[in-house]
């Protein structure tokens, strides 16, 4: 797979982000640093290669949506979203309790690692690739999933990234498109403004490359 040719067809001044869960520790990559689920996503965008564990995950959101920690163990206002209300990210328990009931994880205990890299420097097969661009490279790509008629798209709307943008592709199979979320634009310096995300499963990139390279001589995708 030409991961290069990528990067080339879409113009992307920022580098795609790899991620794998595994039940094995990985060998030949080193351990990161204890910081959120967001902040690692920050930390491959400068070129870094790690792993994580349990115990490496600062974020309750992080640690239960990748399936690092078992939300049941956390405390009950943590559990509630009471936390979220006084931080002024939800009105309500109620808001916080709704907004939850969408967003998919990972089932905790079945992964012990995660494994993350740019995707061109990757020496593991990927499970999810988080590409960061802005909006018309986002529609490009979109554009291409659906090219063939094989793929549609799924908008993470409000949604934490570590479930937007990880655990649902991972187990939906789905593309997934959005604008990050609050936490994630506070915690990530490498995320401007204008940056939109779209998740792609590792399974389905070959494919868009093709459709990239044959929608790029299209006369409505020319100039």
């Amino acid at each position: 797979m030409e991961i290069e040719k990528f990067t080339e067809l879409l113009d992307l001044k920022k580098t795609p982000v790899a991620i794998a869960w595994s039940t094995k520790k990985p060998e030949n990559i080193k351990r990161g640093e204890k910081s959120r689920f967001c902040e690692k996503i920050d930390k491959v965008l400068e070129g870094e290669i790690f792993y994580s564990t349990s115990e490496d995950e600062e974020c309750f959101g992080g640690g239960k949506y990748t399936g690092m920690k078992d939300p049941k163990k956390f405390p009950k206002e943590i559990r509630s979203g009471e936390f979220l209300v006084k931080l002024g990210v939800h009105k309500s328990v109620q808001a916080v309790q709704k907004s939850w009931y969408k967003n998919i994880a990972i089932e905790y205990g079945i992964f012990s690692y995660i494994l993350f890299a740019p995707l061109n420097k990757a020496k593991f097969k990927p499970d999810v690739v988080i590409v960061i661009c802005n909006a018309t490279q986002a529609m490009k790509l979109l554009h291409a999933s659906e090219y063939d008629g094989i793929s549609t798209a799924k908008g993470a709307g409000a949604s934490p990234i570590c479930s937007a943008m990880a655990a649902l592709p991972y187990l939906t199979g789905k593309i997934v498109y959005g604008f990050a979320d609050i936490g994630s634009r506070k915690h990530m310096k490498n995320l401007d403004d204008k940056d939109v995300m779209v998740a792609i499963p590792y399974s389905q990139v070959e494919r868009i490359i093709q459709n990239l390279e044959e929608m790029k001589d299209k006369p409505i995708f020319v100039g």
